[in-house]
């Protein structure tokens, strides 16, 4: 009841190692976007001032040193946390509150000088990140004041050259890309690991910590709860639930017949129009989270992922038959990058192997090998236009047909290129394995230059993981 046997070192690795990796990556991406908007700004300041020498030195006259300021302030290793600043971060709060616990409660777990070690460690690496994190709310609203300084400025004008409203745009876009960067962030803290979650789930059920954390949690400061919270003393002189049930018969009997239904048809319009309003604060980028910013362009939601979490995994096959028996299969491997939402760019490769003249004479041999590359862009709805070029490496000799026989590398006519080109439809037949299943129909217009000619039209069904 008072004390977790056993409780898991590795929450404590997996917190430290979180947020290490998630400060540095904030980090990284602050200053970059920071050089990038001092860049827009200073060729800005030289095209504004070919047309408006005095406004260009009042707007961007010390906008150097402000920069800067910004950058030394993230840079720094160590940024005090100040309370009840910045967006609320739920899991960060349980974790924090958690590690404050094991800190000050040293006989919960395991007493070793170690662990107390990775608990205060752990405890300091989630400090240093919440002072980033506001540090770049900081940041944020350093740069929408800018935008909103220079929009003020160039609005004045009646007529600017294209070149200065084209930077601004420009300007605005990466205001917006890092506002979307912070949220990126922030969701990923709110999405907890499993380890983190097995933690506090073991402390959750010690009473000691679901006291502390009323008491010391970083919503406790926002909303102080009574002493006697959760007691039936705490509940003096509240309406019970039967007196409010009958306050509202009382009110529906007054209101004739139809009162009932004509409350009922008010409530669902009334949830109608909060969904309504909810859809347009989340297309407009808000979702909650005070990110919301008004674009006059279609933002690639890809640009703030990291690189690893763009890439596509996949294989896919594809046979030729002779009488409905299958003679060769193509089984393939690729990686793909997803360039925007609706474009993916990537390569893979291929293995084809036959399987004999007939029923009656199978025989699985090698029949050749290949190297692909592919694009992919949504049309509408799941459906794509595809492309894609390949080497196709095929023996074309009685010894190369032979398993054991080397393989011609250095011939590059032992190599068949295709190019392809053909439709692709996502199609939702889902696995615990599988993301979402590929069908491809493509038609290879290098087919009839290859020898021997192969099948001009192929099918193939893909699937992504």
């Amino acid at each position: 009841m008072d004390k977790v046997i056993n409780f898991p070192t590795s929450f404590l690795n997996k917190v430290q190692n979180k947020y290490t990796n998630l400060e540095d990556r904030l980090t990284r991406q602050t200053e970059k976007y920071l050089i990038r908007l001092a860049k827009r700004e200073k060729k800005l300041k030289k095209k504004l001032a070919k047309v408006d020498s005095v406004k260009a030195q009042q707007l961007f006259g010390d906008v150097d040193q402000q920069y800067d300021k910004m950058l030394a302030a993230v840079r720094s290793d160590s940024l005090p946390v100040k309370k009840n600043r910045g967006a609320y971060l739920p899991m960060v709060d349980s974790v924090k509150t958690s590690l404050a616990f094991l800190t000050q409660n040293t006989g919960v777990v395991t007493q070793s000088k170690e662990m107390q070690e990775k608990v205060k460690g752990s405890l300091s690496q989630v400090n240093q990140l919440q002072g980033k994190l506001q540090q770049s709310e900081q940041v944020k609203a350093f740069i929408q004041q800018r935008k909103q300084q220079i929009k003020e400025t160039l609005g004045s004008y009646t007529s600017l050259p294209k070149g200065i409203t084209n930077e601004f745009a420009d300007f605005s876009k990466e205001a917006f890309y890092y506002s979307a960067q912070l949220k990126e962030y922030r969701d990923m803290l709110n999405d907890p690991d499993k380890m983190i979650q097995k933690g506090l789930s073991l402390l959750n059920k010690l009473p000691a910590f679901t006291q502390f954390m009323k008491q010391n949690g970083e919503l406790a400061s926002l909303f102080r709860l009574p002493d006697n919270y959760g007691t039936p003393q705490s509940l003096a002189g509240l309406q019970t639930r039967a007196q409010v049930q009958q306050q509202i018969q009382n009110q529906l009997a007054s209101g004739g017949p139809n009162a009932q239904q004509y409350l009922q048809q008010n409530l669902q319009a009334a949830q109608a129009q909060l969904n309504t309003l909810k859809d347009k604060i989340n297309n407009l980028g808000g979702g909650g989270s005070g990110d919301m910013d008004i674009t006059d362009f279609k933002p690639n939601n890809q640009r703030t992922k990291a690189f690893w979490q763009r890439l596509e995994y996949g294989t896919n096959f594809q046979t030729a038959k002779n009488n409905f028996f299958p003679t060769t299969t193509d089984l393939g491997l690729s990686v793909g990058y997803k360039l925007t939402d609706k474009s993916t760019v990537g390569v893979g490769a291929s293995y084809k192997m036959g399987w004999g003249q007939d029923i009656k004479h199978i025989a699985i041999t090698h029949q050749g090998m290949g190297l692909r590359s592919y694009l992919d862009i949504k049309l509408k709805g799941s459906f794509f236009a595809s492309g894609g070029f390949e080497y196709n490496y095929q023996p074309i000799n009685a010894d190369s047909l032979s398993s054991t026989s080397s393989m011609h590398w250095d011939e590059l006519s032992s190599w068949q290129q295709s190019g392809l080109i053909g439709i692709s439809k996502i199609i939702s037949i889902k696995s615990k394995f599988f993301k979402k299943t590929k069908l491809q129909l493509m038609w290879d217009f290098l087919s009839y230059q290859q020898i021997p000619r192969t099948q001009p039209v192929k099918f193939r069904v893909g699937y992504n993981f």
